[in-house]
């Protein structure tokens, strides 16, 4: 892919910390390392949780596809307030329930066609990690153990606090003095936590400041630096997680090391529903599997990357819906062109006009809704195509429509395995079977001439949303 290779210094990239796009300068020639804040695994992932799943897994694909050497870290936190209070509700032990819910959420991303990161490292494996970077910020005077035990990071001490997320600690401050209270521990309310002394039956580990376990926060940070070193190219995550998560791993990882801690900072949209964000904490969440049982898998993928990474997505049956429409129709088109000839991805497709266009938009912050706009120009391609005789360039087009959709993971199942999936509403309907010997029903109508049974026939299966194609090389169908 010698002419997708040539597009690396065409490659910009919105950065959330300068709140600005620029050019793309990796920190080796090369090679780049991206940590992404994983799942808490406590529950089946949720639709927002898609969005970081395949946002990233976009993104990834798209820097390896133009020539770099990428490190992809996830975590996964497993050891937690919320998976703690889990595992008791449930009656089973930490290990049991985050083992669960980590399958379940490699189940999830394989289904909407993630590939797997190249390192996800788990908190509880990481513990030495962790203590050894609160050491160091205690020794810095950046860090204070509370009358209680637990250990806090003080924010006042860093003055860069607040950059990533534009607010100012003065400002935060002078609405929030009463919370400190007589009884609190912190110096400052937006203190955080580093360590929390262990509580009577919850999983602990030996520190110098007695038992205990870490705090959400500084995980990350020891994650991150112990994968892809003290400073490193792209961290990214959920836009919720500008503050205070990514804003507290900025000032521990900064103030422990006193170099920047992440070049670019990208974040993904939220997922509404109704205009609110979607959120376990509202109740309006639905998890991947619950979505995926009613629609087909890639077209969950293909609605995600319908919108741009940094924006809002409105979640909906309808437009899920629609996004199956669009999507059935470059298989549609795909399917047209294989009755002339077979379609193979061929580098060369990204020397065409198309192929220039699309990595143009990819190369400007992922822009994969105008790379999709792309694809819809390559079909109506096909389309016009094939409407002219001109069967040779229909397949050529194929090709290059199939090459350009491969680097999204999108159209790449052959056209009548999507077209007539048995998926959600129509895992009730009319077996792959009952449809074939319906359609030789009406072919043997058709042959006696008797047109009226024929049609007849063609309007039964549409009832139940069956959609027969006459073409050349016989009938097909598909669900619609």
């Amino acid at each position: 892919m010698s002419a997708l290779r040539q597009t690396q210094s065409q490659l910009q990239l919105y950065d959330t910390l300068s709140a600005s796009k620029r050019p793309f300068k990796p920190i080796e020639a090369g090679k780049i390392g991206i940590y992404v804040c994983g799942m808490t695994v406590y529950d089946y992932c949720h639709m927002g949780h898609a969005r970081v799943m395949v946002g990233f897994d976009v993104i990834v694909r798209w820097l390896r596809a133009i020539g770099f050497d990428v490190n992809y870290v996830r975590n996964i936190t497993d050891i937690d307030d919320k998976i703690i209070h889990r595992a008791n509700e449930n009656g089973e032990t930490i290990t049991d329930l985050t083992d669960r819910f980590i399958a379940a959420m490699w189940q999830d991303e394989k289904s909407l066609g993630c590939q797997s990161p190249n390192m996800e490292p788990r908190a509880t494996e990481h513990i030495e990690n962790m203590q050894d970077l609160i050491h160091g910020l205690m020794n810095k005077d950046l860090a204070y153990q509370g009358n209680g035990g637990d250990v806090y990071y003080a924010v006042d001490k860093f003055p860069d606090y607040g950059k990533l997320s534009k607010r100012k600690l003065d400002d935060m401050q002078a609405g929030a003095s009463e919370r400190i209270s007589a009884a609190d521990d912190k110096q400052n309310p937006f203190d955080f936590v580093l360590w929390k002394t262990a509580k009577p039956s919850e999983p602990h580990w030996q520190s110098p400041w007695g038992l205990g376990r870490p705090g959400w926060h500084i995980e990350c940070s020891a994650m991150s630096t112990c994968c892809l070193g003290e400073t490193f190219d792209i961290h990214g995550g959920g836009h919720d997680l500008q503050f205070p998560h990514h804003e507290n791993e900025i000032a521990q990882s900064e103030g422990a090391t006193g170099k920047t801690y992440a070049n670019h900072w990208m974040h993904m949209g939220f997922i509404n529903i109704d205009g609110e964000k979607m959120s376990k904490s509202l109740g309006n969440f639905f998890t991947i599997r619950e979505v995926v049982d009613k629609f087909h898998p890639e077209t969950v993928r293909f609605f995600l990357l319908s919108s741009h990474y940094r924006s809002p997505v409105n979640f909906s049956d309808t437009a899920l819906k629609e996004s199956h429409t669009a999507l059935s129709r470059i298989y549609q088109s795909l399917k047209s062109a294989e009755n002339f000839g077979s379609i193979s991805i061929t580098p060369s497709a990204w020397e065409s006009q198309a192929g220039q266009e699309f990595a143009k938009a990819m190369n400007d912050d992922f822009n994969t809704p105008k790379a999709v706009s792309v694809l819809f120009g390559i079909v109506a391609e096909i389309n016009r195509a094939i409407k002219a005789g001109e069967h040779q360039k229909a397949v050529q087009e194929a090709a290059i429509l199939k090459a350009l959709s491969s680097v999204l993971n999108i159209a790449q199942s052959s056209p009548n395995e999507f077209l007539q999936a048995h998926i959600g509403s129509n895992r009730d309907g009319l077996s792959d079977a009952a449809i074939a010997a319906k359609i030789v029903e009406r072919q043997k109508a058709k042959a006696q001439k008797n047109f009226a049974k024929a049609d007849a026939i063609r309007d039964e299966l549409k009832s139940q949303g069956i959609e027969l194609e006459d073409s050349r090389a016989g009938t097909t169908w598909r669900r619609v």
